[in-house]
């Protein structure tokens, strides 16, 4: 990340497009490449509410809204950790069809310099698209990406209470 209050992050996979456009908006299991949060919206449409939840839906981790809809090749939704008291950035997911792959692009726009998001938000970017490459060319996380989930799913009880569903009504 430079200066500026925009986070870019690329990678190419070895997979189809329809492929890699369902792990990333999936909402009827947890999302593998995104820390194994469960995605909960009303409809993905633009303007709509949505969340990534933990696993067993007590937490909320994340909430914003839909900015743009566009299947198979973006999807643009506003983004705020419910953990912090940073403002919203936009997260926009891009993916364009290559000769050898695809090639998804994750930016983050708006993002709130010095701030615990951009922090997360940095090491977060590389690592959810590091984990969508390794389900879509093998069929799941790696396993050290496997481990840390099993992790988070026993050390929830953790999680800051602000972050409990109840506070964050879909």
């Amino acid at each position: 990340m430079t200066d500026s209050n925009r986070l870019v992050s690329k990678i190419v996979i070895n997979g189809t497009l329809e492929t890699i456009w369902r792990e990333l908006t999936k909402s009827d299991e947890p999302q593998a490449a995104v820390f194994n949060a469960w995605l909960h919206t009303q409809a993905l449409v633009p303007g709509a509410s949505l969340q990534m939840r933990t696993g067993d839906g007590r937490n909320v981790l994340v909430i914003g809204k839909v900015v743009e809809f566009e299947p198979p090749h973006r999807f643009v939704h506003t983004f705020r950790f419910t953990q912090y008291d940073d403002p919203e950035c936009t997260v926009t997911y891009q993916l364009k069809q290559l000769d050898h792959g695809v090639e998804v692009s994750l930016i983050v726009d708006n993002l709130p310099l010095g701030s615990r998001t951009a922090k997360d938000m940095q090491g977060g970017s590389t690592m959810i698209l590091n984990t969508l490459k390794a389900v879509v060319e093998t069929g799941r996380p790696t396993l050290g990406t496997r481990i840390m989930y099993a992790l988070f799913s026993k050390l929830g009880f953790m999680l800051p209470k602000r972050t409990r569903a109840e506070h964050w009504p879909l």
